[in-house]
């Protein structure tokens, strides 16, 4: 079993992108609503949740973890690597790799949470792939509460979201990638508005196929896994806004249940 955490409903959206890849994949999710969101938490704090999700995961039976939260991945992402002993899959990595791969001019525009902006890993990871590249960063704190909201279509959200894009779109990037699993959700809306001709990177993707990978890679650890498709998905707190969000990510209803995490 495949276990993937989010601070909230976005890291369903990785979620949807391994379904569709690879769908007899078996998935326990779980996603941290009552803390949500995790991109205005210290650092410390943020690690103890994910080391938290992280044994939740690990007590359900998933045998490799995917950190579905940019927030998580760049505060944690690393010491989670190294404290348990299975593997551990991050969404920022795979989308680094995309986005330089993708990007023709070396102008990339990165778009997250406070934490994950503030902690420059998508600029190190993107020179550190590729030196020249101009890095174009903007903290976007607003969007995750929208999109766990459910106010994806709100005016509120379209003019929030021209705001934030407006310093990116002057840079002339060719790339953009969405730093937050909650993204996806908005990217018809940031399509029309970064402008014509700009890649946008999704990381639930992203992660999604260098999961494929690894699995490849590794058949011996592919056949411990549950060829059976059984997915299961539970949350920390539960609204009507989270089962909107996930009726609008996989078009059919989920049967979320309700857990607690501790420790850790």
């Amino acid at each position: 079993m495949i276990g993937v955490f989010d601070s909230g409903v976005g890291g369903l959206t990785v979620v949807r992108a391994l379904e569709q890849l690879m769908p007899s994949l078996s998935l326990v999710y779980f996603g941290d609503v009552a803390r949500t969101p995790y991109g205005s938490k210290s650092s410390e704090t943020i690690l103890r949740y994910s080391r938290q999700n992280t044994e939740f995961l690990l007590e359900q039976g998933a045998k490799l973890i995917i950190v579905g939260c940019n927030s998580a991945a760049s505060v944690a992402g690393h010491l989670l690597q190294e404290e348990y002993n299975v593997p551990v899959l991050e969404v920022i990595t795979p989308a680094v790799d995309l986005a330089v791969e993708s990007s023709k001019t070396g102008r990339i525009g990165v778009i997250g949470t406070r934490a994950t902006i503030s902690s420059h890993i998508y600029d190190e990871k993107i020179h550190h792939r590729r030196s020249g590249c101009k890095v174009i960063s903007e903290p976007c704190p607003l969007l995750v509460p929208l999109v766990e909201e459910g106010w994806m279509a709100k005016k509120e959200t379209k003019t929030i979201l021209k705001k934030y894009l407006h310093p990116i779109k002057m840079q002339s990037v060719d790339t953009l990638v969405l730093g937050c699993t909650h993204y996806p959700l908005l990217k018809p809306l940031i399509a029309s508005r970064i402008g014509k001709g700009v890649r946008i990177i999704d990381s639930s993707i992203a992660v999604a196929n260098v999961l494929a990978e690894y699995l490849a890679a590794h058949p011996d650890f592919a056949a411990t896994l549950r060829p059976d498709g059984e997915k299961q998905y539970f949350v920390s707190d539960t609204t009507d806004a989270v089962q909107s969000v996930a009726r609008d990510i996989f078009n059919r209803d989920i049967d979320f249940k309700l857990a607690k995490v501790t420790g850790a």
